[in-house]
């Protein structure tokens, strides 16, 4: 039975190398001269720290041009709130989206029911599986989940004839 799966996935050395490429810039900028603007990262959180909000915002501009120059979509960042730190310095948390979520695959699963295509469509933990009689099927599957589902990036693996 041909089948794929679904699954959002982020490249992390490609998060890592745009995470170096924004603090690179962030220190030579002449904007940032002597304020403490940084992106820090542990694991797939990504906290940005600067002197005053609008600084913030450039730090996340900065960050957001370095992660879209590598690939990377722009959509897996989760916004967090802005918090005080200490004086006026501040900081904010943004969580980056990998693996898709429960939510999210039975949105997915949903969105090919209500198709009345001849495919099915599965949760297997982070992906959703796919399977189908006809590989056209398969590829008309991929073409409505990329125009439907808007929030995340999907990837599509394990295509098997």
């Amino acid at each position: 039975m041909p089948s794929f799966d679904t699954v959002s996935v982020v490249d992390k050395v490609e998060l890592a190398n745009s995470l170096d490429q924004a603090n690179k810039e962030i220190t030579n900028r002449f904007d940032f001269k002597g304020s403490d603007a940084r992106v820090e990262c542990k694991e797939l959180e990504i906290t940005l720290y600067a002197d005053d909000d609008f600084k913030l915002g450039q730090v996340k501009d900065v960050l957001v041009g370095k992660m879209s120059k590598r690939g990377i979509d722009v959509r897996v960042l989760e916004e967090g709130k802005k918090e005080k730190v200490s004086g006026n310095k501040m900081k904010e948390v943004i969580q980056v989206k990998n693996g898709i979520s429960q939510e999210l695959g039975k949105k997915m699963v949903k969105i090919v029911k209500d198709s009345k295509m001849k495919v099915q469509a599965s949760i297997q933990g982070d992906a959703v599986r796919i399977t189908g009689a006809k590989r056209d099927d398969l590829q008309a599957a991929m073409q409505l989940l990329k125009k439907e589902v808007t929030e995340q990036p999907l990837q599509f693996e394990n295509f098997r004839d």
